[in-house]
């Protein structure tokens, strides 16, 4: 009889019962690997639901001060700030990104100081506080990088300042890792971690995002001279390898499904961490198809994050993090 073949090999033996799946699974999800991205906003004891986004809503800071609460009960290790600024602080000059006493820089200390047990992340780019909706500073109507550049480091430098324990820089400006690590160190914020966007994609599943981050309305142009050309991947490990060079502790690829096979070329191939976001288009996608009747949105839930331990990340930013978590028990 001939190893691996039938009958001497059945396959549907580890199959046969709930355990035996278990016992074999190569991979596995859990509540460690979640990433739950909160938007904030001014105000008090208030929430403004996000249209394109079922069941996500912008939180005032003693909102979300209750939410980073419930995410670290139900176990999740982080969560993600983006905030949703006044028309008023959007410049040209994007100043506000790095004032001290901003509404990201707020909700951060406000965490910190009540669940000082999660970990708080906060996003690095300038399109919150940009008139023109842009990651960078544009001149002439050209995002400009190394006074880009400059202006993140500041706005690095404060978010550490007020408690942050993750930085992640989303903005694809070349060099911006290295200046960002070095003027960390200088400051003393020797333990602040960096999860680079190091693969960002020019993708069309960022829109309901942008509706959350009021961001939509005053985009001028496009991200395509500075985010990813969705044809790439080789580019990407290249982006991937440089960040991590100039000190990124962990990477991320974005979005996350359509981009699994960069997943697992970058974990193949560096063995640092990667991380995936799910991004609001792919929640959206789900929450919609659920809505209709279409798809079990539960199991696709777990189904689509379980897609992303398969593929080598370490963890996920999703939407989904404490419904998961509930689910997961």
């Amino acid at each position: 009889m001939t190893i691996g073949q039938h009958p001497a090999t059945r396959f549907r033996r580890t199959k046969a019962s709930p355990s035996l799946r278990r016992l074999v699974r190569q991979t596995s999800l859990g509540v460690d690997d979640l990433i739950w991205p909160a938007f904030v906003r001014d105000g008090t004891d208030d929430e403004t639901p996000v249209s394109s986004m079922p069941g996500v809503s912008r939180l005032t800071i003693d909102r979300v001060v209750k939410a980073a609460r419930e995410a670290a009960d139900l176990g999740v290790p982080a969560i993600c700030l983006f905030p949703y600024i006044d028309a008023s602080f959007k410049t040209e000059t994007c100043e506000d990104a790095w004032n001290p006493d901003n509404l990201s820089n707020r909700a951060t200390r406000a965490i910190k100081d009540a669940v000082p047990e999660i970990a708080v992340m906060t996003d690095v780019a300038l399109d919150p506080y940009n008139i023109n909706g842009h990651d960078g500073i544009v001149r002439d109507g050209v995002i400009v990088n190394d006074e880009s550049v400059e202006a993140l480091v500041k706005m690095a430098l404060a978010q550490a300042d007020a408690g942050a324990d993750i930085l992640g820089p989303s903005d694809m400006m070349d060099g911006r890792i290295g200046a960002m690590r070095s003027a960390l160190e200088s400051a003393g914020h020797t333990n602040t971690c960096i999860l680079s966007y190091a693969a960002k994609y020019a993708s069309a599943f960022y829109g309901p995002f942008r509706d959350a981050v009021g961001a939509s309305g005053l985009l001028t142009g496009d991200k395509k001279t500075y985010q990813m050309d969705p044809g790439n991947s080789d580019e990407a490990l290249r982006l991937i390898e440089r960040d991590l060079s100039e000190g990124a502790d962990m990477v991320m690829v974005k979005p996350g499904m359509p981009y699994l096979d960069i997943c697992q070329r970058a974990s193949d191939t560096f063995g640092a961490p990667v991380f995936a976001y799910q991004v609001s288009g792919e929640f959206a996608m789900i929450k919609a198809a659920a809505a209709n009747g279409w798809v079990d949105g539960d199991k696709i839930m777990i189904e689509s994050l379980q897609a992303f331990k398969r593929a080598g990340c370490a963890g996920i930013l999703t939407y989904f993090a404490c419904d998961v978590a509930r689910a997961l028990g």
